[in-house]
């Protein structure tokens, strides 16, 4: 079936390349337009490359296009893919710096130390929000899928907003639990399981395999073979110790980056000094490091395929589907193709037992051209409910509240919220030399109260 999917944010090395493989790879999206969006044009000439040939090589006929004008990329769009980061991984770590330097560190920092630090998410949710306003203008009946963070704010904040707006959050962090099953040797297809919370913090509560309670499974292979495992995996591994005691603690596994630097590293007790990391295999600042690393290698890879007719892309990169959901989902709405797919939105259907109607949840939904139905979970227990409306709920709220009001104060009492913050000098003196750093006019003029 032809339809318009815009990618906003399509030099994007985490999400490009996967994006570009799957629509490929997908025959009943044969005829598609893709139109590739980005503000980079060396980062968009290599992405629209990279597709031509990869569409030409797997022999799917596909319009593809590239500009760096928004409304343009919007124009007749059916699904417009938000991939884009507004202020980039530089100004981040410039953060990083200055919180060090005031007294903080990783693990259980959702709003400092963590990619989705308030300064990024000032940025980001501006963005979201103007890519929005746009799709309401330009093509109103468009499905907005948000995929770059923060996806638990935004499906939040522009839903709450914006009622009647066709907004889905996609995040592939539930697929950690296809890593704990190749850990314990289980076939994925014989899997079947629930994942619920919100986003990056979501709890394996049913897990079975070839039908019957896998969990057992899962104490075994602590018994005989976590220890040897443990000595060769890598650090902050959603698979480590850490992982696996918090699993002890609570009695359900948690998933992905529930608990992975790529999530906030929760719970901070972890990572209250070194030995204490190091003791559960736990660097964060290291498992970024190589995150960045990754991505650099990504861009390269993609601009060197791009660029050498001499090398077969599909060798490179192997013509086999990712593990992203957004494809999927796109195919189900378009083509009616009926499936359950994990997806980030508003819990009025109590999907989530204990989390606020108009708050987003992670949770299973049926997907069909009908549209996105989500499934009611049993929810998690309770001790973890608790930390998730203190941790992750309630911060959030207190973000939303400050960005939308343009509250220096309400912002201060997010940095008052983190762990790791000891005094309210402390936190002063944090916002003040975050919002003193040159590139941050507009943050400053925002958060003028």
């Amino acid at each position: 079936m032809s339809v318009k999917i815009s990618i906003i944010g399509a030099g994007s090395a985490i999400f490009s390349l996967n994006l570009i493989k799957d629509i490929c790879l997908t025959p009943t999206l044969q005829d598609s337009i893709v139109s590739l969006m980005d503000i980079n044009e060396e980062r968009l000439e290599a992405a629209y490359r990279l597709c031509i040939r990869y569409s030409e090589e797997v022999g799917i006929r596909l319009n593809i296009q590239k500009t760096t004008s928004r409304r343009e990329a919007l124009m007749g769009a059916d699904f417009v893919i938000n991939t884009a980061l507004a202020a980039d991984h530089e100004r981040l770590r410039k953060g990083w710096a200055i919180a060090r330097k005031n007294g903080y560190r990783f693990g259980g920092s959702l709003h400092i130390m963590h990619d989705e630090a308030f300064w990024i998410n000032f940025y980001q949710l501006r963005l979201m929000e103007s890519i929005l306003i746009d799709i309401m203008d330009v093509c109103p009946n468009a499905w907005y899928i948000l995929v770059a963070n923060p996806v638990m704010a935004g499906v939040t904040y522009l839903k709450r907003k914006y009622k009647d707006a066709k907004i889905v959050g996609m995040c592939h962090g539930y697929g950690g639990v296809y890593g704990l099953a190749e850990v314990l040797g289980l076939e994925r297809q014989h899997i079947t399981f629930e994942v619920p919370g919100v986003n990056h913090f979501v709890w394996l509560t049913s897990f079975n395999y070839k039908g019957e309670d896998a969990f057992p499974l899962i104490d075994k292979w602590i018994e005989e073979k976590a220890q040897e495992y443990w000595q060769k995996c890598g650090l902050s591994s959603g698979e480590g110790p850490k992982a696996f005691d918090l699993y002890k603690k609570f009695g359900v596994f948690p998933i992905g980056d529930t608990c992975t630097p790529g999530g906030g590293s929760w719970g901070y007790w972890y990572h209250t000094d070194d030995e204490t990391q190091k003791k559960w295999k736990e660097d964060p600042e290291e498992w970024y490091n190589q995150y960045f690393k990754y991505g650099l290698q990504q861009v390269e890879k993609i601009r060197k395929a791009a660029y050498d007719p001499s090398t077969k892309v599909t060798d490179l990169f192997p013509a086999k589907q990712s593990d992203e959901p957004m494809i999927p989902l796109i195919e189900s709405l378009a083509c009616d193709v009926q499936r359950v797919v994990i997806v980030n939105i508003i819990n009025e259907g109590e999907f989530v037992p204990g989390v606020p109607k108009d708050f987003e949840v992670e949770v299973p939904a049926l997907v069909s051209r009908r549209g996105i139905q989500g499934i009611r979970t049993n929810g998690l227990p309770k001790p973890l409910m608790s930390y998730l409306i203190r941790d992750r709920i309630a911060s959030v709220e207190m973000e939303l509240m400050a960005f939308e009001n343009g509250d220096r104060n309400l912002l201060l009492n997010l940095i008052l919220m983190d762990p790791w913050t000891k005094c309210e000098e402390q936190a002063i003196r944090l916002m003040e030399d975050i919002l003193a750093l040159p590139c941050h006019e507009e943050m400053r003029e925002h958060y003028k109260l």
